[in-house]
């Protein structure tokens, strides 16, 4: 059942009244992503949310730009074990000494793969270049992963990628909009609907 909130738009249910929780699902999550380095910090953010809730990564989402260069790549992927023990003692991310190293492997494996071919077409890939829509009612129906996520899961890791499991990999595309879970009654279902399938 989607939730109406004090501005009277009907939201998923899962939205919390937190601002930022609710600016995020109004104006983020589900909108199809193709940027590469866009999606590369998203996976690294759905890989640090590992074990925890995603207001706590949202919350501190801006330190950890800040911390990790805004998630380039290049800068990441040449990261010492001397700026992996400045990040432990950075109190404004998550100090997970192997989810660190997991997101500077992530970025070496990053640097890889566009060499062959986009990170985001690589990503996109797996659903064909365009959203799925599904047409979920409730929360309780939507599922936690896919044939999708665990056919990416499994590229990934033969690629080498680290922190990015079948259940990563799904919160990964429906945040990123390879998937479209909102709740049919929350008023972004229709805004992140592929161009053909957009309902006036």
């Amino acid at each position: 059942m989607t939730k109406r909130c004090e501005d009277v738009k009907q939201r998923c249910s899962w939205v919390s009244t937190d601002p930022d929780y609710v600016a995020y699902h109004d104006f983020e999550w589900g909108r199809p992503t193709y940027d590469s380095q866009e999606l590369f910090e998203l996976l690294c953010l759905e890989g640090m949310q590992a074990g925890l809730s995603w207001i706590t990564i949202l919350k501190r989402r801006s330190s950890f730009r800040q911390a990790f260069d805004r998630f380039d790549p290049k800068c990441m992927s040449a990261y010492s074990e001397q700026k992996i023990e400045h990040l432990m003692k950075n109190k404004g991310i998550i100090r997970n000494r192997l989810k660190i190293k997991a997101m500077i492997t992530n970025a070496q494996m990053y640097l890889a793969l566009e060499k062959q071919q986009s990170f985001s077409d690589f990503l996109w890939s797996f659903t064909g270049g365009t959203p799925t829509v599904h047409h979920y009612k409730e929360a309780e129906a939507i599922p936690t992963s896919s044939n999708e996520s665990l056919l990416m899961s499994k590229a990934l890791k033969k690629r080498g990628f680290k922190f990015v499991g079948e259940t990563i990999c799904y919160a990964f595309m429906q945040a990123s909009g390879m998937v479209n879970d909102h709740e049919t009654g929350c008023f972004c279902y229709a805004k992140c609907l592929p161009a053909q399938n957009k309902v006036n």
